[in-house]
């Protein structure tokens, strides 16, 4: 059997950390087992859906690399087929025409509630003559469901999972204006498309048994259920937007690296003994639905950001390079020209290891990009350039000329370490201000890799310019 899965968003809004990692669950299961991973749009809902959520998906998934196997699937254009199926269990006596008016159903529930019982279609057309049809009432059909027994799935992650079947309803499947219901699109979707397991978010196990009866009732294969736990906050309660329930484009906008959220995701709610660094290579070698936890997983910007920190010092510098340089260019206001380019180059490995977004990584590499004076915006930047320390700074632009040709990092460190001695003042007295004076920060890369990456004549500029 070739291994077929799906992942199935709505496109009413952005592609959301829970769709994601839905997504992501789904390629590896496939991937690992050497199957097909399929998308579907279920954009049945015309009011909701939108064609810039669509775009947003798909470039959603894109950019986390989840690559689907072929065309994407769109429900809507499938309307017909699913209307084929309900009239085709029509024609067995699987599913009936309910002449209900709404009115009379809104009465029925009413009674329900003030009765306290269960709120459910009670059946009232299931055994009726056609023929007693009220005048102007457009049909609906229902599935005509078992009414007894019990419905049993055999879920890979939940377990064996039951519920009565008395308590499940005639529940509708073609509208009375002929269009389908989700219930019934999904299952027809999922048999035309071949899906062999469906790997989706708990919230949907309730909708399984309704949908494991229009399977049954038709016959067709029975899939493999695997409903996953939802993604809690940090505090337990239900993700959202205050806990960074973004959308995937956000967390990109954010700079996260799409390797370093794949590696989270997979993470939350699924174990593979100790390991939390864990390639895609390595995760499609070791995923299986077996490795999958019951109980909520929680979702912390914190992990996430220290885990993309790890991923950005393994990323080769010439891969974060064509990641960053955009926002360095934002930063810069403008085209960075050759001889920062290569400044940047030069120093994206030491600036990296300081860095824990793609967004920190551009603010920390902007001072190797400029021409001239850094600007210090920061008091505690600022601060260093005492009068004292500008005193000194002309002195060391002189000892550093002095130096000759060799304009390397060590010769550097010897001759700011031996004008340090010759003024009398400890090293850090004169790093610290040099640093303000060459990135307009305390924190940087070593202040000798610094100046070595700059070069002399951009080393001179900004040392005089803060002098004042």
């Amino acid at each position: 059997m070739t291994v077929v899965t799906r992942f199935a968003p709505s496109p009413t809004g952005f592609l959301h950390i829970g769709g994601a990692r839905t997504a992501l669950f789904n390629w590896l299961f496939a991937r690992h087992h050497g199957g097909k991973y399929l998308l579907r749009i279920e954009d049945t809902d015309r009011a909701r859906s939108t064609q810039t959520a669509i775009d947003a998906i798909l470039d959603g998934l894109s950019w986390l690399g989840l690559d689907w196997d072929g065309d994407v699937t769109y429900q809507f254009v499938r309307s017909e087929r699913h209307a084929e199926v309900a009239r085709q269990m029509m024609a067995e006596g699987k599913a009936y025409y309910c002449y209900a008016s709404p009115q009379e159903l809104e009465e029925m529930r009413d009674g329900q509630r003030r009765a306290g019982v269960p709120v459910r279609y009670d059946g009232r057309w299931r055994d009726r003559d056609p023929k007693e049809a009220p005048a102007g009432v457009a049909p609906v059909i229902r599935l005509r469901a078992p009414q007894s027994g019990r419905t049993v799935i055999q879920d890979a992650v939940q377990g064996e999972v039951t519920v009565e079947n008395a308590v499940l309803d005639d529940m509708v499947l073609l509208r009375a204006d002929g269009t389908p219901t989700y219930m019934l699109a999904v299952v027809v979707d999922d048999q035309d498309m071949g899906v062999t397991h469906v790997i989706r978010g708990d919230d949907h196990l309730n909708n399984a048994f309704r949908q494991l009866q229009i399977i049954r009732a038709m016959g067709w294969p029975e899939p493999v259920y695997a409903h996953i736990p939802l993604i809690h906050g940090p505090d337990g309660a239900k993700l959202s937007k205050r806990h960074g329930a973004l959308g995937v484009d956000a967390y990109r906008d954010m700079g996260f690296l799409a390797a370093a959220l794949r590696n989270y995701l997979l993470r939350l709610g699924w174990g593979h003994g100790d390991d939390e660094i864990i390639s895609t290579e390595q995760a499609i070698e070791w995923f299986d639905l077996s490795g999958v936890g019951r109980s909520p997983s929680r979702f912390d910007t914190a992990k996430l950001t220290n885990l993309n920190a790890h991923y950005l010092r393994e990323t080769a510098d010439e891969s974060l390079l064509a990641l960053v340089l955009p926002r360095v260019e934002k930063n810069l206001g403008g085209p960075i020209d050759p001889v920062a380019l290569a400044r940047v180059r030069r120093g994206m490995n030491g600036v990296k290891q300081r860095s824990r977004t793609l967004v920190e990584l551009a603010d920390n590499l902007v001072f190797y990009a400029r021409h001239g004076a850094a600007p210090i915006t920061d008091d505690k930047a600022r601060a260093q350039l005492t009068p004292q320390a500008k005193a000194l700074l002309p002195k060391l632009a002189d000892a550093l000329d002095a130096q000759g040709a060799d304009w390397s990092e060590k010769q550097i460190e010897e001759t700011i370490r031996r004008f340090s001695e010759a003024q009398g003042v400890k090293l850090g007295q004169v790093a610290q201000p040099l640093r303000v004076a060459m990135t307009g920060s305390t924190a940087s890369p070593g202040i000798f890799e610094v100046l070595a990456i700059l070069g002399p004549s951009e080393t001179r500029a900004r040392l005089q310019a803060a002098a004042g």
